[in-house]
C-alpha cells in the first residue's frame, strides 16, 4: 500500500489533516481551489481562513473547547501552534489577528517538505486514500460526488457571519472597555444601551429587509450562528439574554450595569478593526448600516465588511461515518471539518486531526490511537459517529457529550476542571504510548 494520501480542502480540517500526515511521513497532495476560485464567503487567498469570527472561543480549561484547544496543543497542532503565535487580547478566549495567523499556516503548509499543493479545484473523489476537507461551502461539482456516494448527505443549514467596523469610527464617548465579570484584561469595547434605545433598536431590527437567501427558513439556522434579526424576531428580550447581555458589564463611569450592551471584540493586531459580537446576520447592506448605527456608539460606525450568509452542507454523519470520521462503506475515504457535523474551528480542526493521524498509522501499519469519551477530541468523534439522539444536527464541543465522572465533585467549575484534568491526563499518556 502506498504511503500517499490526497486531501481535499485547506481549510483548518484540511491542514490539519495535512500536517499530521506529513509529521508521520506520508506524502500528502492537497488540493485547494483558492485563488482560481472562491466561494461568497471567502476573501482571502490563504489557508484555513477564518471566514466568521476571529475568535476560537474560550481558552480556559472549565470550559470544554479549552479542553479540546488544551489536547490539540499537546498533540502537536499547527492551527494551535498558529493560532497561538496570533492572538489579540479577548479576554479569557482565544482571539487570532487573522491575516497573519492564516498566512502563517500557509507557510508551514507550503514548506513542508512531505506536502504537495495542488491549486486546483476537485470535481470528482480522488482515487486510493483519501480525506475530504472541502468545507461546509463544498463546491456543487463535489457535492454531487458526494451525494452519489452518500445518499444521505442532502442535509444543509445556514451560516451567518457579523459585521466589521474601524476603530476610529467607534464613539467611545458612549462606550467603555471591559470583559465579562472582569475576565482577564479589559479587550472587549462594550455599546450601553438604555431602555429605550434598546427598543427603539429592537423594532427597527425585526422589522429591517433582508437579503434574499435561497431555501432559507428560520427553522434552518444552526442555533450557534442564529442571525441576530432572527432572534430578536423571537422576542423583546431574547437579545439582552444573548448577544446583548449585560450582566457583568458595569460601566466604569456609574458603576451600574445598563439595560443592554453590544460588545466588541479586536479583529486584528493593531486593534484597527472590531467585529459586533453575536451580530451574525443577512440583512441588506444598507439596513445593516440603518439598523446597526441605531446603537449610540457606532451611529458613525464604518463598515469595513457587512454581514453575510451562505448555505452550509453537512452528512448524516451518524448513518455514514465511523469514530475516526472514516465512510464505513468504504474505508478508504475519510471525512473532516464541518462537512461531518462538527460546529467551529477548534472542532473542524479536531475532526481533521483524528483523520490524519488514524490514516498515517493505518498506512503505517499501526494500531489505531482509541480517544475515549473521557477526552474531548474522543467524545466529539463518538457523538458525530452516532452519538446524537432524533435528528442529526452540528455539535460544539460541551461536556455533556463528554463521559461523567462517575463521582460527585461539589460546583460546576470545579467538576468541570477535574473533567480537564482526566482528559488531559489520557491525552498524555496516549501520546506516550504512541509515540
Amino acid at each position: 500500500m502506498s504511503k500517499f494520501v490526497t486531501v481535499v480542502g485547506a481549510g483548518l480540517a484540511g491542514c490539519e489533516a495535512a500536517w499530521q500526515l506529513a509529521e508521520r511521513g506520508v506524502r500528502v497532495q492537497l488540493f485547494e481551489m483558492k485563488p482560481e476560485k472562491k466561494t461568497p464567503a471567502h476573501m482571502s487567498d490563504d489557508f484555513a481562513e477564518l471566514v466568521c469570527s476571529n475568535s476560537l472561543r474560550s481558552d480556559e480549561l472549565t470550559n470544554a473547547v479549552g479542553l479540546l484547544k488544551e489536547e490539540l496543543r499537546r498533540l502537536g497542532s499547527l492551527i494551535m501552534l498558529c493560532a497561538d503565535a496570533n492572538r489579540v487580547p479577548a479576554g479569557g478566549a482565544l482571539a487570532v489577528d487573522r491575516v497573519s495567523y492564516a498566512r502563517m499556516v500557509t507557510e508551514k503548509i507550503r514548506s513542508h517538505p512531505n506536502i504537495d499543493v495542488v491549486e486546483r479545484e476537485v470535481t470528482q473523489i480522488p482515487d486510493g486514500e483519501v480525506i475530504i476537507a472541502s468545507g461546509p461551502l463544498t463546491s456543487d461539482a463535489l457535492a454531487e460526488e458526494i451525494a452519489g456516494l452518500c445518499p444521505d448527505s442532502g442535509l444543509h443549514f445556514y451560516d451567518a457571519a457579523a459585521p466589521i467596523i474601524t476603530a476610529e469610527s467607534i464613539d467611545m464617548d458612549s462606550a467603555f472597555f471591559a470583559s465579562r465579570y472582569g475576565k482577564g484584561s479589559a479587550d472587549y469595547i462594550n455599546c450601553p444601551m438604555t431602555r429605550e434605545e434598546y427598543l427603539a433598536f429592537w423594532r427597527e431590527l425585526c422589522s429591517a429587509e433582508q437579503a434574499p437567501v435561497h431555501g432559507f427558513d428560520d427553522g434552518g439556522v444552526f442555533e450557534g450562528c442564529m442571525p441576530v434579526e432572527v432572534m430578536a424576531r423571537r422576542g423583546e428580550d431574547t437579545l439582552r439574554f444573548g448577544p446583548m447581555k449585560p450582566v457583568g458589564l458595569a460601566d466604569p463611569r456609574t458603576g451600574a450595569e445598563s439595560y443592554a450592551v453590544v460588545q466588541l471584540r479586536r479583529d486584528n493586531a493593531e486593534g484597527s478593526i472590531y467585529n459586533i459580537v453575536g451580530f451574525q446576520t443577512h440583512l441588506r447592506f444598507p439596513e445593516q448600516r440603518r439598523v446597526f448605527s441605531m446603537i449610540p456608539a457606532l451611529k458613525n460606525a464604518q463598515f469595513v465588511r457587512y454581514g453575510v450568509m451562505h448555505r452550509n452542507t453537512y452528512l448524516n454523519s451518524p448513518k455514514l461515518l465511523d469514530r475516526y470520521y472514516r465512510l464505513r462503506s468504504n474505508n478508504r475515504i475519510s471525512f473532516a471539518g464541518q462537512m461531518t457535523g462538527v460546529e467551529g474551528y477548534v472542532e473542524s480542526c479536531a475532526s481533521g486531526m483524528l483523520a490524519g493521524i488514524e490514516t498515517a498509522r493505518r498506512l503505517l501499519g499501526l494500531p489505531s490511537v482509541n480517544f475515549p469519551q473521557e477526552t474531548a477530541l474522543g467524545a466529539l468523534a463518538s457523538y458525530i459517529s452516532g452519538g446524537s439522539v432524533g435528528a442529526f444536527q452540528p455539535m460544539n464541543i460541551n461536556f455533556g457529550i463528554i463521559a461523567p465522572l462517575g463521582y460527585k465533585i461539589k460546583g460546576k467549575r470545579n467538576k468541570n476542571a477535574e473533567i480537564s484534568k482526566r482528559a488531559l491526563e489520557i491525552i498524555d499518556r496516549l501520546k506516550e504510548e504512541n509515540a
